[in-house]
């Protein structure tokens, strides 16, 4: 499909490996000696002033990949210096064949940390996805020493120290300016740490035989701007507005207006057909300044909010709720009301306190709802967010946008899929009311939850990375709002 790269986790990508070295003729040297070719022409495209290169390399196979790249490179007449801890001597049948062609042909090995990491370029072949845990003591005394030193940072296939199935770093980890994946993408350098320590992340597959991939499967789908077509079509000509939806917006307790107006106009700029917003009294004329499209109700009780209820198509209820007695009776009411909702802030943390599984909803939360709504910290649920989302739509039966770097969907019974877009801009308040109006916009517009989620997701981080041009610091969520409305007409942009 287009715009969705299938990812692959530490078995997979081993069970890839495996299969493309039996389908090359069963000598894994072969795939080795592609793997550092590759890692050369790299360095020649993105360094190529780089004289003094130190390369490295741990005791496995990432670490052969390594000198493999260093010989190459010692062959184009760079002074290239292999470095290693004395404990990881290679220990791969294949590591050492690498690294013993590699001193056939005269290159040089130092120890750490007797040897500095001076040079134009340092290549880190250190672990690759072969660590899961934290490094030890002196293998993080290499990482550090790594990150300290002033020259660009080029990893082979992962950031060592870096999880490649959760993308999170349990202790030290290299940060690279540059990483290449070999044969197939890592699902953990998506999402969380791995988007600080990846840096550019770029695939070179190899040149494996097609059939390496027959039996593969993928554990996510990266999502790219490319995939908002096949959600986001033309209208058809002859529509009306009911056809487009009808949205209610729920949330706003005293002193939080600004939220729920924020979650109201994206709605709109979003190509919702109808939106309500239910709100206190004194925040109506709020609502109406800011976006006069919108049908602004007033809401101090039960009987207020019960009559709206019956036409929406989709209702957010979140922004601006607050948790005092007024929000657990609005939301009470949404969640017995049976429409699609998408759930958001406050709504989450009342949810966290009264767990069901929920029907035909989106939850929205940040890491730290997450954790609330798991019963777990945040630092849990960071430390793998692949399973804090499965984990949050098995137990409520919903669809899941966890947000943050990397914000990834999850649904039961569904391959999640992760938001290839958004930037550090967008850790302001109020991006999140944004979303949930995106989000509801979309679902109210027909598209079924995982489908809205992931679209609304992705179409709320490609605006912000549009906003961003003008720079990350200082951006606004009313900075995305023409942009919403220009990228949720991917197909009529060039009409």
């Amino acid at each position: 499909m287009t715009g969705m790269t299938p990812l692959y986790d530490t078995a997979a990508a081993r069970a890839l490996d495996a299969r493309a070295t039996g389908l090359l003729g069963g000598d894994g040297y072969e795939l080795m000696q592609r793997a550092g070719q590759a890692g050369w022409q790299y360095v020649l495209q993105h360094w190529p002033e780089a004289m003094r290169i130190a390369v490295v390399c741990g005791p496995g196979n990432n670490g052969g990949d390594g000198y493999v790249l260093a010989r190459l490179a010692r062959q184009s007449r760079r002074q290239v210096r292999v470095v290693h801890l004395p404990a990881h001597v290679p220990r791969s049948e294949l590591a050492q064949r690498a690294c013993t062609d590699y001193v056939a042909a005269g290159g040089r090995i130092d120890l750490f940390p007797e040897a500095g990491l001076e040079g134009d370029l340092v290549v880190d072949a250190l672990f690759g996805i072969g660590l899961s845990r934290a490094p030890d003591a002196d293998a993080a005394a290499l990482i550090d020493a790594i990150n300290a030193q002033p020259a660009p940072v080029f990893s082979l296939d992962v950031p060592s120290g870096l999880d490649a199935d959760r993308g999170s770093a349990p202790g030290s980890a290299v940060v690279a300016d540059c990483t290449l994946q070999f044969i197939s993408p890592h699902v953990g350098l998506r999402t969380g740490d791995a988007l600080e320590c990846a840096g550019e992340v770029q695939l070179d597959g190899l040149d494996v035989p097609a059939a390496t991939f027959d039996a593969a499967s993928p554990c996510a789908m990266l999502l790219a701007g490319e995939s908002l077509a096949q959600w986001l079509p033309p209208r058809r000509r002859n529509t009306h507005k009911g056809e487009s939806g009808r949205v209610l917006c729920i949330g706003g307790d005293h002193g939080h207006g600004g939220a729920i107006a924020l979650c109201a106009v994206a709605a709109l700029r979003t190509g919702c057909g109808l939106l309500t917003v239910a709100t206190r009294e004194r925040h109506v004329p709020v609502v109406l300044a800011r976006r006069p499209e919108a049908m602004a109700a007033a809401v101090e009780s039960d009987e207020d909010l019960w009559p709206l209820l019956a036409s929406p198509d989709a209702i957010a209820v979140g922004p601006g709720l607050g948790q005092g007695d007024w929000a657990r009776a609005v939301l009470h009411l949404a969640l017995q009301s049976g429409k699609p909702l998408v759930v958001d802030a406050d709504a989450l943390n009342l949810l966290a306190t009264w767990p069901h599984q929920l029907h035909d909803a989106i939850l929205t939360p940040h890491p730290g709802e997450a954790a609330r709504l798991l019963g777990i910290s945040t630092a849990e649920v960071q430390r793998d967010r692949y399973a804090a989302a499965r984990a949050i739509a098995q137990r409520y039966g919903a669809t899941v946008v966890l947000k943050g770097a990397g914000t990834i969907v999850a649904a039961p019974d569904a391959m999640p899929r992760v938001i290839g877009a958004g930037n550090p801009g967008m850790a302001v308040g109020g991006m999140g009311d944004l979303l949930t109006g995106v989000v509801a916009s979309l679902r109210g517009q027909g598209l079924s939850a995982f489908d809205a989620a992931s679209a609304g997701a992705l179409l709320h981080s490609l605006a912000g990375d549009a906003a961003a041009e003008q720079g990350e610091r200082g951006l606004l969520p009313s900075d995305l709002l023409p942009h919403l409305r220009r990228l949720a007409n991917p197909a009529g942009i060039d009409r």
